[in-house]
């Protein structure tokens, strides 16, 4: 690939993945009662904390785009990503979790590598150019 195709590549992954998060916080935040169920969890109550889990997937879907935008930057979303794998396999491990929980960490695990191989790619390839007479 060449470097604008890599660049390209790249901010449509932070775009999905945004997106990816922009859709969780409003399934989360709009109609907890569904996602619960559609996730494998009772009735949820108190619904605060689950429409709270949305808006914070709202606010990471912003950040996740305003770094990207400013700053061609990927940190913010490698780290709520990694974060996010260490605390639901963690959770898989140590309680009765259901079917989304183990599936969560798996998407979030392949976004965040994905995104971190093509970043770093795309860097490389931007050292190497930059290196060359």
């Amino acid at each position: 690939m060449t470097e604008r195709k890599d660049q390209r590549l790249e901010r449509w992954l932070v775009t999905l993945i945004a997106l990816h998060s922009l859709g969780v916080g409003v399934c989360l935040a709009g109609f907890p009662r569904w996602s619960a169920a559609l996730g494998g969890w009772p009735e949820p109550s108190p619904l605060f904390f689950i429409r709270q889990a949305g808006v914070f997937h709202l606010v990471v879907a912003a950040g996740y785009l305003l770094e990207y935008h400013r700053y061609r930057g990927i940190t913010l979303v490698v780290l709520a990503k990694s974060i996010a794998v260490v605390f639901l396999l963690t959770m898989t491990l140590t309680s009765n979790a259901p079917w989304a929980v183990p599936a969560s960490a798996a998407g979030d695990a392949a976004m965040a590598a994905t995104l971190l191989l093509l970043h770093r790619k795309t860097r490389d390839r931007k050292t190497r150019d930059r290196h060359q007479f």
